[in-house]
């Protein structure tokens, strides 16, 4: 599958996001500790908001480990929401337009999971999308067909509701196919201003999802912890899996359940699918 995390607060370097925590993004990418493969060596993405509201994007189809590119893009761009993603294709092409995050406006959206027996269902889903969207469409991954679907159910204006949509309209359209479990899913998306993100699965066997802590808690527990003393106190990460080994920096969010990050605020919500 993947790993991704997204990171709101105070500005930071990429470097510090991706490269120096002890199981940093790019350290998943060859030795992941809970992902389905150890390996996730299919390209990778980094979006970031700077002076505009539209993110900016970089992909690449290197292996995270591999990309000098990142390594200097990382050492001297900071920014104070990151969305960054490392691939594990389910079947689709190693190619930049495949690769997470996917960017629509000023919305961003990444994917770790696989829609079941994608090829069965491709065509229903595209065909549900909104036409005006529909050319907007780069890739052939299942990830960026979601997000889409996500869009035409009115993403932009509420979120945790267009993607429970979204879900359901993709496992009613997997089970009319003989598909048992039609999604498996951590998915996170952002206008800029607020972080969402979702672990649900058909199954109930979600892929893993953990938040982090409140900063200043942290702070008062690892005095020595250089990291942490750059950070502001509405600082905050949701990732695939922890970062590091600090007890108490690491929370895993609950199967089926919504969690939105706000001025480092975190609300969890029960998530379910809904027909539209």
């Amino acid at each position: 599958m993947c790993r991704w995390l997204a990171y709101s607060g105070s500005p930071v370097p990429l470097d510090d996001l991706l490269y120096k925590p002890a199981n940093s993004l790019v350290m998943q990418g060859k030795h992941a500790r809970m992902g389905v493969e150890t390996t996730n060596g299919d390209g990778f993405g980094v979006g970031w908001y700077g002076a505009t509201p539209i993110p900016g994007v970089f992909h690449s189809t290197e292996p995270v480990w591999h990309d000098r590119n990142l390594r200097e893009l990382a050492e001297h761009a900071s920014a104070s929401r990151v969305f960054a993603h490392i691939r594990a294709t389910t079947g689709t092409a190693v190619q930049q337009t495949n690769c997470h995050p996917f960017r629509h406006g000023r919305w961003l959206w990444m994917h770790n999971g696989a829609l079941s027996d994608f090829l069965k269902v491709k065509r229903d889903l595209a065909m549900a999308v909104e036409p005006g969207l529909y050319p907007e469409i780069e890739g052939s991954t299942d990830s960026e067909l979601f997000f889409y679907l996500a869009l035409t159910f009115g993403l932009e204006q509420d979120p945790r509701a267009a993607v429970s949509e979204a879900v359901g309209f993709i496992e009613d359209t997997g089970r009319r196919h003989g598909i048992e479990h039609p999604i498996q899913m951590t998915v996170a998306t952002t206008d800029g201003d607020t972080t969402w993100a979702f672990r649900y699965s058909s199954e109930g066997k979600s892929r893993s999802l953990f938040h982090s802590t409140d900063v200043a808690t942290l702070r008062a527990q690892y005095p020595e912890n250089p990291l942490l003393h750059g950070l502001s106190d509405e600082s905050r990460l949701v990732v695939s899996e922890p970062l590091g080994d600090l007890r108490g920096a690491w929370v895993e969010v609950p199967d089926a359940m919504c969690v939105v990050v706000h001025e480092g605020e975190e609300e969890l919500h029960p998530f379910a699918p809904s027909s539209s």
